[in-house]
């Protein structure tokens, strides 16, 4: 099982147990994220919206390290022109802890057999007498109408 998390304006894939690297987060302990995607181990995907905000991915902050230096130097010929810096990126050591699945939802119970066949008697009770109205009510619009024709 993975899910996808959006930490530092950046995507990354996460299972548990996973150490990664995210731009700088000023926090300690535990840090959760709202998942993008979740994958289990059966294939199905979650990507519904309202779903995935019931859902966290839980990691722990391990320390901080930074990443290579960039150097950057600026130079145009014949004008003295020259610049130069550099920049370094703090970055915050993640490990994911747990990915928290959607509870199961239970099956209601099955009505007992009892129970439906007292419907079915009361539907089949209903039936008869409701057709019955039914043809009634067509019988006197159609002998109003003839009557209006005749008339």
């Amino acid at each position: 099982m993975y899910a996808i998390i959006r930490a530092g304006g950046k995507q990354a894939k996460v299972q548990e147990g996973d150490v990664l690297d995210v731009e700088r987060i000023k926090a300690e302990g535990e840090v959760t994220f709202t998942p993008l995607l979740i994958v289990n181990d059966d294939g199905s995907v979650i990507s519904d919206r309202d779903a995935l905000d019931k859902l966290t991915v839980t990691t722990e902050v391990v320390g901080e390290s930074t990443g290579p230096k960039i150097d950057i130097f600026k130079y145009k010929s014949k004008t003295g022109y020259r610049r130069r810096a550099g920049h370094r990126q703090k970055y915050t050591r993640l490990e994911v802890k747990k990915i928290e699945l959607p509870v199961a939802k239970k099956k209601a119970a099955k009505k007992s057999v009892d129970s439906d066949e007292k419907a079915a008697t009361k539907k089949a009770e209903k039936k008869p007498a409701e057709t019955e109205a039914k043809t009634q009510k067509k019988a006197e619009k159609k002998s109003a109408k003839t009557e209006k024709k005749e008339g």
